[in-house]
């Protein structure tokens, strides 16, 4: 498989896209105006302690406080994997660094597409209920409840675990994780992971005795998968630099009051070469010199075996256009989605729930109906999952399958389901099809959905549906004005009239982006706002330049 990285940057935004064999697997976006919060750091201010939900709301500068459970709170109990459970997205092993602590396991986030070796992906699908609630109840028997370990206005260190969502703050915790290229340091823990992706019993062994050798007096580590095989000196470098960046935190936050940022993650662009850039990927392209000089000596200092496979895109066809992309992201915004058969999804989202309808739509099958509705429900239940993954779509989801008479053909699909579950970075468990012909599932959602970030409610149906919002509306008229003025003759002044809303942001926001515009194209442009023009629509002109 053919996988590529696709990095738009503006001004106005960030956008990185992950191809695979020319589809559209995953898609970011971070604008200007809305950083990605998930992982900084904050001092914050109790300012509500709630006994009756074991949680308390902590304000730490952002418009709404954030929330935090007991569970996530390192008081009188270490809540080993808490931040991880939350934040991170791969399996891992962990085992205790001090012999007498207790061996738990720790799912960890930020690392590469990377799921456990077969045999040990249905873990977590299959596991009894029944462990998973004695589990939960001893946790809830050994914690300290919280109204005795936090007081209003007490001040602590935070990390955001989840981003804010909807009406929702910020989830938070007090388990700090600072992510490296190659380990992830937890300094309020003891313990010590490995990425169930390393498979080898000797690397295994190898980076343990390192780590045993190498850590710090206080703190533990999960090691990622992109450090297997990577030298001594390396992980020593990542180890020193992690514990310096948490020596930073602490003394910043003494002289900080409530609501101050003590640590800000990498930008997406970074976050991706971090996360994503590996040996797995065969090209990363970026269309801005800037942003290409920053990657290029990020993969310089921390992966300069990969350095040859970062290009620069220097055509003059936009870079989303020309691996056909924007397509692909349009069609993600669709409530109904085409399978290669005939068949067809439907997506219908809530707030807590994504409900998914399968259809054989225009396929009739060449023998008979078992037959049909097997090879529909096998052909969805891989879209299902990569429109998951593009659309990031998170909590409770139910599949409604087409209803199968025969016990093997369900079992099949759910093979090819938790098949097609490995490629998906994020935790997600799949339970057994029901009688029904349902597949309940749920999967970790740390930041907001692909239709929450591009799209508004609708004004006009009062939220039934949803538009386009003004900045998506905005970047998408600066590609089109682009698009538009590089087939026109360099030389003379180019008019572009727009919604009043979309000219409105685009004074505000996006004039460095025009200026730059104007530069690459040799022309002059005007942007004036004309009412009646609905959404991404514009129109053009052309006036000689003025002398």
């Amino acid at each position: 498989m053919k996988r590529e990285i696709i990095i738009n940057s503006s001004f106005l935004e960030s956008r990185v896209a992950l191809l695979e064999d020319g589809s559209l697997a995953e898609f970011y976006i971070e604008r200007r105006q809305s950083k990605n919060l998930a992982g900084n750091v904050y001092k914050g201010r109790v300012t509500r302690v709630l006994p009756g939900m074991q949680a308390a709301f902590v304000d730490i500068g952002l418009e709404k406080a954030g929330f935090l459970h007991v569970s996530d709170f390192l008081g009188g109990v270490e809540a080993v994997g808490s931040t991880a459970d939350v934040i991170f997205d791969e399996d891992v092993d962990t085992e205790p660094l001090d012999s007498a602590a207790p061996s738990v396991e720790v799912p960890p986030n930020g690392d590469e597409s990377e799921q456990p070796p077969a045999g040990e992906s249905a873990q977590l699908a299959e596991q009894p209920q029944r462990r998973r609630r004695r589990r939960a109840h001893a946790a809830q028997r050994s914690r300290i409840p919280i109204e005795q370990q936090l007081k209003r206005n007490q001040e602590i260190i935070v990390q955001v675990a989840k981003e804010p969502m909807g009406t929702k703050g910020a989830r938070l915790t007090s388990s700090i994780s600072l992510p490296g290229r190659y380990l992830v340091y937890m300094p309020t823990s003891s313990h010590i992971g490995i990425s169930r992706r390393i498979e080898s019993a000797e690397e295994r062994a190898r980076l343990r005795s390192i780590l045993t050798e190498l850590r710090p007096a206080q703190g533990g580590f999960i090691v990622r998968t992109a450090c297997e095989g990577v030298s001594r000196r390396d992980i020593q470098r990542d180890i020193a630099f992690l514990t310096r960046t948490w020596e930073t935190i602490r003394k910043k936050s003494e002289g900080s009051g409530p609501g101050a940022t003590l640590y800000s993650d990498l930008g997406l662009v970074l976050r991706t070469v971090r996360d994503v850039f590996s040996s797995e990927i065969d090209k990363m392209w970026c269309d801005d010199p800037d942003t290409y000089s920053r990657v290029i000596q990020f993969v310089r200092t921390y992966m300069p075996r990969l350095r040859g496979r970062v290009q620069l895109y220097e055509e003059s066809q936009p870079i989303f256009d020309h691996f056909k992309i924007e397509p692909q992201i349009e069609r993600a915004l669709d409530r109904k989605v085409w399978l290669k058969s005939g068949g067809y999804l439907i997506f219908d989202q809530a707030e807590a729930l994504t409900a998914i309808d399968v259809n054989t739509g225009r396929f009739v099958g060449k023998k008979n109906q078992d037959e049909t509705i097997l090879r529909t429900n096998m052909e969805a239940v891989d879209e299902v999952v990569r429109q998951l993954r593009l659309r990031n779509i998170g909590g409770i989801i139910i599949v409604d399958l087409i209803d199968m008479a025969r016990e093997a053909d369900r079992k099949r699909v759910s093979e090819a389901l938790k098949e097609a579950l490995k490629r998906d970075k994020a935790r997600a468990t799949a339970l057994k099809i029901s009688e029904l012909g349902l597949v309940q599932m749920t999967r970790k959602r740390t930041r907001e959905s692909l239709e929450a970030v591009l799209t508004d409610p609708c004004p006009r149906c009062e939220g039934r549906r949803v538009v386009k919002s003004v900045p998506t509306l905005a970047a998408e008229v600066l590609r089109g004005v682009f698009r538009e003025g590089a087939r026109q003759p360099a030389g003379e002044m180019l008019m572009v009239k727009v919604n009043p809303e979309v000219a409105r942001y685009l004074y505000d926001f996006a004039s460095r982006d025009l200026e730059t515009m104007e530069v690459r194209l040799n022309t002059k442009i005007v942007l004036r706002s004309k009412e009646g023009l609905e959404g991404a629509a514009f129109e053009l002109s052309h006036a000689p330049a003025a002398a």
